[in-house]
């Protein structure tokens, strides 16, 4: 699969019930590092919240994930969570819904309609965008070969992700999924030039 659907920019969302308040946060995201980041940046900001439950789905086809209760009750609200990234088939994305408790427990049912509720808040607030899968590689070569690989990464339409033209130049560009093995055969045909995968 190299097409998917995942969300363009944050978003958010809002559900109150007995004076607790859901407030839902949708990003799109590329890494379980990034998700980590996101988590603790928003435990700084609310602070003062009881419960930072989520849900991400990473991979094309949405086969990495996880869903998190953080001291719900099991299944109340992670999997609600989840559940709204798969009836939209969403990847690439984290939702995190901050609770905010209101005195009056809400019970089971009413948790799990909660953390829904607020999810489907955020993630209809997103645009969604259909993406092509990408994959990173990175190109090591000498100082020689620099006009040659440029010349191909121009033809190729290449997005950089990164480089270093110091001693020995290194190239990190982005391709499609689907254009990768094309592209690896036209870069061992420019001798000397080394490519590695890199997770994106």
């Amino acid at each position: 699969m190299s097409q998917y659907l995942t969300i363009a920019a944050p978003s958010t969302g809002l559900y109150k019930e007995k004076n607790s308040k859901f407030l839902a946060f949708a990003y799109p995201v590329n890494s379980e590092a990034e998700i980590k980041e996101i988590l603790n940046n928003l435990k700084k900001e609310y602070f003062d919240a009881r419960h930072y439950c989520y849900a991400y789905r990473l991979a094309a086809d949405g086969s990495v994930y996880r869903a998190n209760d953080d001291g719900e009750p099991n299944h109340s609200a992670g999997d609600p969570i989840l559940g709204q990234l798969k009836s939209v088939n969403l990847t690439y994305v984290l939702v995190v819904v901050v609770r905010y408790f209101g005195g009056t427990k809400l019970g089971v049912s009413g948790l799990i309609q909660a953390y829904k509720t607020a999810a489907q808040e955020a993630l209809a607030a997103a645009t969604i965008v259909q993406k092509t899968e990408q994959s990173q590689l990175t190109l090591h070569f000498s100082y020689e070969q620099l006009s040659d690989v440029m010349n191909l990464v121009k033809e190729a339409a290449l997005k950089i992700i990164d480089q270093d033209f110091a001693e020995n130049c290194t190239l990190t560009v982005q391709v499609a999924k689907t254009e990768e093995s094309l592209l690896r055969a036209r870069l061992q045909k420019l001798r000397k030039v080394e490519v590695r995968t890199e997770q994106p």
